[in-house]
């Protein structure tokens, strides 16, 4: 496994393209894992990652996000040494840190010497990182669907649908408290992919409840207008540092701009 994600990374061109390529190849190999240990049964996938592995988001990500389906009891610290024994029976140096007291349970997984082996370090203890995050209390209302990916071997996970997932952008892009270009990126990925496209309003409006956002609710008839208000105070120059590294194609930045993206939310 190991001599195979140096392969992928020495068939492509550049440091940020081996280093995301190594990266998603990780992730999909955890994704493997968590499938192998039952994980899906109780707990969905979502996120920019697992809308880069369903829809083909053009853009890469460093983390690994789901939410507790059905709130079922389980051992965070049990799954995560069992990654890590996974993980290094495979052949990798990881390391990982954790905190499984808070509501969204998170570990980092650190993958030593890949990059210094794939060229595009000098520092052999140079490590490609992953975040993996579990919200144990998610917000109610996201409807689930069971999809297939099968890019470098074939993974079954649990997730939510097309709406349930934009929703959970929309909710993001509105409470988030810094610039994140990422979101911006994928907004205008949706709205230029799903011309029509709602969030799953009953998600939305429950997730932006439980962060406690005080102004008025969105509803079906004005959601875009609180996001074209979002997107038009922006700080653009920041959108556009944070996601450039992680693009499949770079240039798509000259694509999604502020202004274009802006003419998608009318």
């Amino acid at each position: 496994m190991r001599d195979y994600v140096l392969e992928l990374a020495n068939k492509q061109t550049g440091f940020n393209a081996k280093l995301n390529m190594m990266r998603e190849y990780l992730q999909a190999y955890i994704l493997r894992i968590l499938h192998d240990e039952g994980v899906f049964r109780t707990t969905a996938f979502l996120g920019g990652t697992a809308l880069r592995f369903i829809y083909g988001l053009p853009r890469f990500s460093e983390d690994l996000d789901f939410s507790l389906s059905n709130g079922e009891k389980y051992s965070f610290v049990k799954l995560i040494k069992k990654m890590k024994e996974e993980l290094r029976l495979a052949g990798y140096e990881v390391t990982i840190s954790y905190n499984e007291k808070k509501i969204v349970q998170h570990a980092f997984f650190q993958f030593e010497g890949l990059t210094y082996e794939a060229g595009i370090s000098s520092h052999p203890q140079q490590k490609i990182s992953i975040k993996i995050e579990i919200d144990t209390n998610p917000p109610k209302g996201a409807v689930l669907r069971t999809h297939i990916f099968n890019k470098y071997f074939p993974i079954a996970f649990l997730s939510y649908d097309l709406s349930s997932l934009f929703a959970g952008k929309v909710s993001a892009l509105l409470s988030r408290k810094y610039t994140k270009g990422r979101d911006f990126f994928d907004l205008g990925w949706y709205l230029s992919h799903w011309k029509d496209i709602s969030p799953n309003i009953v998600l939305l409006q429950n997730a932006l409840k439980q962060v406690k956002w005080k102004e008025k609710i969105p509803t079906e008839t004005n959601w875009r207008n609180y996001l074209y208000r979002v997107v038009k105070e922006a700080d653009w120059r920041k959108v556009r540092k944070d996601i450039e590294n992680f693009l499949e194609n770079p240039s798509d930045v000259n694509i999604f701009t502020q202004e274009n993206v802006l003419n998608l939310i009318k």
